[in-house]
């Protein structure tokens, strides 16, 4: 499978997995979950919203890029950890990075740009 063809089955078990969790009927109940995705910088994030908390107030309970083939969990709110989920749906361990020590180059870039 090709670089274009790998990333694109990356993006589409990204948003399954999230989708799935955006099911979920959580706790408390009035919780809404919804999954967003920015495709010009390859982030999706799976946000919970409390409606009652000021007018509304959103938490990224996940977020992922693909950045360098790889997928970069950012956030990560799930219990168990979304990386199983990922590795689940077909990602591979080695294309997932969870820890890391230094800020991806990506991040750099983002912080120059604001």
């Amino acid at each position: 499978m090709d670089q274009t063809n790998r990333l694109n089955e990356f993006r589409r078990l990204i948003l399954e997995v999230l989708n799935m969790h955006a099911q979920m009927k959580g706790e408390p109940a009035w919780i809404q979950s919804r999954v967003e995705s920015d495709l010009s910088g390859d982030t999706h994030r799976l946000i919970d919203h409390d409606p009652r908390k000021n007018g509304g107030t959103d938490y990224v309970v996940v977020e992922l890029r693909l950045f360098e083939g790889k997928v970069w969990v950012l956030n990560d709110g799930i219990e168990y950890g979304i990386a199983e989920d990922l590795l689940e749906a077909g990602i591979p361990a080695e294309d997932i990075v969870e820890e890391f020590e230094e800020l991806p180059s990506f991040a750099y870039a983002e912080a120059q740009a604001a």
